[in-house]
Formats: C-alpha cells, structure tokens, sequence
C-alpha cells in the first residue's frame, strides 16, 4: 500500500515552510503527499510581504478533489488564517476518520501574523475537537489558551489541560523558544504526560521548523506508526534536519531546515 498523507496550509514561496516544507517532509519520510492550499503568501527567509488567501470555494473544491480519489492515511492542517476557512475544513473533515494532526500557525518565525485575531475562538471550538493531536509552540499554546506564554512546567500543564479540555485528544507543546541546552517538548496524550528533550541546535536556519515536525508526525501517522512512535520519530527526524541546516545557505535571513539531509551529500 502507498501511503498518503494530505497537507491542509498555505504555500511559502520561499520554499521553506507550509505547503512546501510539509511535501518535502512527507517525501523524505516515505509517504506520498497531496496537498489542499488555503492562502498564498509572499515569503522568503526575511519576511513575509504579503498573504491572499483561497477562496472556500476552491479550499473545498481541492478537498473534495484529493478525497473522491485518493485513499489518505492522515491529514495535516497548517496555516487556516479566515473563520469561514476553518468552519468549511472542519465541516468536511468531521465527516472522515483519518488522524489529524493541527500545527496551529498564529505568527511566522519572522513574527508575521498569520491567523486574523477574531479567527482564534473558531479555531478553538472547531478544530480542536477534531485534532488527533495539536502541536503549538509556547507562543502559540499562550494564544490558544488566553494566557502568558508559559515559564514553568506548571504553566504548560495548565494550558495543556485548556487545549484538551477544549477536544483535543493529544497535544505536543514544543519547547523550541525556550532556552537552556535542551529544548523539551511535552506530550499530552491518554491522561499522561512524557517529555522528549534534545540538545539545543544553535542555527539561524530554523525557518519551517513547527511545519515539518507537524508534517513528520503526520507522515509517520499515515504509514501506521502509533502516536508516540510518530512524535518520537518526527523529533529525531527535526532535529537531523536542524543540524544539517546549519550547512545551508539559502537566502540572507533566517534559513530553512534541511528536510533532505538523509539523501544530499
């Protein structure tokens, strides 16, 4: 069986995030990937310039298109920025079975926005009860929940219970912006938490990272890998991808990952 993963987000042109780091990711880690592309943003490794998002029309059309033909094992949701937007994904994805995993893409690596401020609520109340699992990073987990952005473990446990209590049935709060030599992630998942931690990889090339750990999961998810065999093999995964980006010189901002460096010289 083919494996297929579906990436539900907007497209970077500078290739380095949302639509674009999801398909490489979803390559490099043995599924097919098909794509439904909700926004198209100007954006390279300095900066995102500019954002026209899809009408529902045509989100819906791309939708219907990859489901009455493709059998997909697990579907990704990215950057989802319009109330009426998400209202139309969740309306769809209610009616299907698939795993989900939600990377709620608030604000770019650059501190773009990215989802309008009356959107928040939406996304809370419908897409979280369809989430296989969220994966939000302490900005975006403060976002989610209405609180400060987390400094303690207590803070995270709080605001992990907000996200579950809300539908959830899982949730990854990444521990990328925070400091220290380690960066731990903390996993939410059949009334238990377990921590992941890693060394730190000091790089200014970490553009797409939130996106490709989401994708990672998602592609390990469609191939048949249980939920924390998937976080745990996508952490590995981002964190090859991080150190080997260290090498890159792509653009004079703040780089992308190196979804390929398993196969690149």
């Amino acid at each position: 069986m083919t494996s297929i993963a579906l990436t539900i987000a907007g497209s970077d042109s500078g290739g380095g995030a949302g639509i674009q780091a999801d398909l490489k990711t979803f390559s490099a880690l043995g599924a097919y990937g098909a794509s439904v592309i909700t926004a198209i943003t100007a954006q390279n490794t300095r900066g995102v310039t500019a954002v026209e998002d899809i009408s529902v029309t045509t989100i819906i059309a791309q939708m219907d298109a990859v489901f009455s033909d493709l059998t997909v094992n697990a579907v990704k949701i990215g950057m989802v920025s319009r109330i009426e937007t998400i209202a139309a994904i969740a309306e769809l994805l209610r009616r299907r079975s698939q795993p989900v995993v939600l990377d709620p893409v608030m604000v770019a690596t650059s501190g773009d926005r990215l989802l309008q401020e009356d959107a928040i609520e939406t996304l809370r109340r419908e897409l979280l009860p369809i989430a296989t699992i969220v994966t939000p990073n302490l900005p975006e987990a403060a976002l989610l929940t209405g609180t400060p952005i987390a400094e303690t473990e207590t803070d995270i446990n709080h605001q992990a219970a907000a996200i579950l209590k809300a539908g959830a049935k899982a949730v990854l709060i990444k521990g990328g912006h925070g400091a220290g030599p380690e960066s731990t992630d903390y996993l939410f998942a059949d009334g238990t938490m377990q921590t992941l931690s890693a060394a730190r990889v000091e790089t200014k090339n970490d553009h797409g990272t939130g996106c490709t750990l989401a994708a990672a999961i998602t592609a390990h998810l469609a191939r048949g890998s249980e939920l924390l065999e998937a976080v745990e093999l996508a952490k590995d995964y981002l964190n090859g991808a991080l150190d080997a980006g260290r090498s890159l010189a792509v653009g004079h901002g703040r780089g992308p990952v190196h979804h390929f460096y398993r196969w690149w010289g």
